[in-house]
């Protein structure tokens, strides 16, 4: 694994980042996974997701989804690119290879791996380990 981005916090901002990072890693020919833990991984167990104070606005978010489909991250809803689509972009992440992995040991912890989304993976916890260790670059909380 060429970079292991880890995404802990349930704001869509700190998806969209790590899934841009991550597919600028894939097109550049570089493996790429985001190991999903804490408050990230009760998100998308079913907890809702929410945007950093200074994104909270409509401006700001209108700003963002237009913004980030522009640099090739597919968060743009597809009827109304004003508003995102967190699990489209996560599968269109997948698609392009980029592994989406639940954290084992929050997954135990919250209990959430059967509420998980179709394509986030839950590793046992020497996997998880295994692919942080193994990975050339390590980034949390991008």
């Amino acid at each position: 694994m060429d970079v292991v981005l880890i995404c802990r916090d349930a704001l869509e901002n700190a998806v969209i980042a790590n899934v841009a990072v991550a597919l600028d890693v894939r097109r550049r020919g570089g493996a790429a996974a985001i190991l999903f833990t804490g408050e990230a991984l009760a998100a998308l167990a079913g907890q809702s997701f929410g945007w950093s104070p200074l994104f909270r606005s409509r401006e700001a978010r209108i700003a963002i989804s237009r913004g980030a489909t522009r640099l090739g991250v597919p968060i743009a809803a597809e009827r109304d690119d004003r508003w995102t689509d967190l699990p489209r972009m996560l599968d269109a992440a997948r698609r392009a290879g980029v592994e989406l992995i639940a954290c084992p040991i929050w997954s135990e912890i919250l209990g959430v791996g059967d509420a998980l989304p179709e394509g986030v993976t839950r590793v046992p916890d020497l996997a998880a380990l295994e692919a942080i260790m193994d990975g050339r670059r390590v980034i949390g909380a991008f």
